[in-house]
């Protein structure tokens, strides 16, 4: 059973990657102008991007590092696994938190609007 919840999690976690990065690209329009440091090149996104995966989740990106985390922990349940994934699974959450604070003040009331509408890292759930 840990392996069908293995498998099943690794999987989640490649569409997630795919489609978050596909979308950043032709949706967010990211933009070289954007003065934020702390952020990557395709992160300086111009857009709200509310279609596909990021219609239900606005971390698509950390979704599949956590998915990925538990993928791998439950090929193999260790103590030390178990650590890691409750390790990363926090600081996912606390740099999803950090982002969302970055995106409140690029993006303003629409951000707000949008963290209603979707989910952190779960469709309907979280």
């Amino acid at each position: 059973m840990n392996q069908i919840f293995s498998w099943l999690f690794l999987i989640i976690s490649g569409y997630l990657v795919i489609m978050g990065v596909m979308l950043i690209r032709k949706v967010g329009k990211p933009e070289r102008n954007r003065k934020e440091n702390t952020l990557y090149q395709f992160e300086k996104t111009t857009e709200i991007i509310d279609k596909g995966i990021f219609k239900y989740i606005r971390h698509p990106l950390y979704s599949s590092l956590l998915f990925l985390t538990w993928g791998i922990f439950f090929k193999n349940l260790t103590i030390e696994l178990l650590c890691v994934s409750v390790l990363s699974t926090i600081f996912l959450y606390l740099t999803a938190i950090f982002e969302e604070k970055e995106c409140l003040v690029f993006f303003g009331k629409k951000y707000i609007e949008y963290m209603k509408r979707s989910k952190m890292f779960i469709p309907y759930i979280f």
